[in-house]
């Protein structure tokens, strides 16, 4: 009985855990803005111009 309230748990825990990948930082939302910004500006550059 014990091992089954057990094995409820964790299977209640699994379904309800956030992934901490999926969580946006102020600092990610704001580069994600700026990002926006620049594409609708048509100033992107590709990573071949930024390297050179």
């Amino acid at each position: 009985m014990r091992l089954r309230t057990i094995r409820e748990d964790l299977h209640f825990m699994k379904n309800y855990m956030v992934d901490i990948d999926s969580i946006m930082t102020e600092d990610d939302n704001l580069y994600l803005n700026r990002y926006r910004s620049e594409k609708n500006a048509g100033t992107l550059i590709s990573h071949e111009e930024l390297k050179s």
